[in-house]
């Protein structure tokens, strides 16, 4: 295995999530009939698990509940009802900080610069060009199942949290989602409705930017200020996460054409010879993350999208879809083309398995 590739699984391995995002799961079981405490048991998770908002599962084990969840209650769209039952409450002190922001920009970004202490294996970035902005959800563990279930629930979030910032009127453009159209939209339509876009590149909804200047209606400035210190309070302890910082950062910056050294330094604030260096002293290069980024949302892009091999090499920036195959091959050994049939073969597999009652899935 390369070293791109097993750095990647590491950082899969050790990704985790704060259980408030999916605090709905045991509600949304119970109201399509499964028992909750069965099924964790089942998936080899305490049931007490959910009884602390601020209890930590592992990103990957998380993804495995929710495709357990899929198959036992027979709903596509599970993720979705989890979402819709979430909020600011959700994100714990990062969403009590947005809650008393000042206004929704504000608000907002502290989300964005905050969200590694509630989930470490996604981000969440906030872009605004040419009057609209895009408040998206990227995904950092492509290996991890049920990513679609998972994104569908951020989004949904995103919706709610967007609602209680800057209140009951607003209203998004658009909804996307990095993943195939499903067979059912009704769901979809009927929570949003908005228009929505499957195979997308992020995760998210677009809103007209002016919304970013609404004053948030729980403004206080006290609080904030002491929510922020108990925050960085929090941060100091994790002095080891910058290039996790710089991975999250990049994972949207390479689809949205910002992902230049420059551009990514400013975010931090920093001089790009102080961003090599800070990197260099952890082991590694501003071009090494890039490129693991490229490599994270191809396989991403591959697995749950239908996008062609050319569309997902323009969204990465490449020269043509020659280049990217070239890319492609040097980090796992295949063709995209290649890579996405075994990986749709093993989804059938499981997909099939999983119907018997005596397969180990069930």
């Amino acid at each position: 295995m390369d070293d791109g590739r097993s750095r990647a699984v590491r950082r899969e391995a050790e990704a985790t999530v704060r259980v408030g995002g999916s605090a709905g799961i045991p509600e949304v079981l119970r109201s399509l009939g499964v028992d909750p405490a069965a099924l964790l048991a089942e998936a080899g998770l305490d049931p007490a698990l959910f009884d602390d908002a601020n209890n930590v599962v592992s990103y990957v084990r998380r993804g495995r509940l929710f495709r357990l969840c899929v198959q036992r209650t027979g709903c596509r769209h599970f993720g979705l009802l989890v979402g819709a039952r979430g909020g600011l409450h959700s994100l714990g002190l990062v969403g009590l900080l947005a809650k008393y922001a000042p206004d929704v920009k504000a608000a907002l970004r502290g989300i964005e610069r905050h969200m590694f202490l509630h989930v470490r294996g996604a981000g969440v970035t906030l872009a605004v060009e040419r009057g609209v902005a895009l408040l998206t959800y990227d995904i950092h563990v492509a290996g991890a199942e049920a990513n679609d279930q998972v994104g569908d629930g951020a989004v949904a979030t995103m919706l709610n949290l967007l609602r209680a910032l800057c209140g009951p009127g607003f209203a998004p453009i658009e909804a996307r989602f990095a993943h195939r159209r499903p067979d059912d939209v009704g769901p979809f339509r009927r929570f949003f409705g908005v228009p929505l876009r499957f195979d997308a590149e992020h995760y998210g909804l677009a809103f007209a930017a002016d919304w970013l200047e609404r004053p948030v209606p729980a403004a206080d400035a006290e609080l904030a200020a002491l929510l922020r210190q108990q925050i960085e309070t929090l941060e100091s302890r994790h002095p080891d996460d910058f290039p996790e910082q710089v991975r999250r950062v990049l994972r949207s910056a390479l689809l949205t054409g910002h992902s230049g050294v420059r551009e990514v330094a400013a975010l931090f604030a920093m001089h790009p010879r102080t961003l090599h260096r800070r990197l260099r002293g952890f082991g590694t290069t501003f071009n090494t993350l890039a490129d693991e980024g490229r490599h994270e949302i191809a396989r991403q892009m591959l697995a749950d999208t239908a996008l062609d091999v050319a569309a997902v090499a323009a969204a990465l920036d490449y020269a043509d879809a020659s280049a990217f195959t070239r890319a492609f091959r040097r980090w796992t050994g295949n063709t995209p083309a290649r890579w996405r049939a075994t990986r749709r073969r093993g989804d059938r597999a499981f997909a099939e398995a999983s119907q018997n009652p005596h397969s180990p899935y069930r």
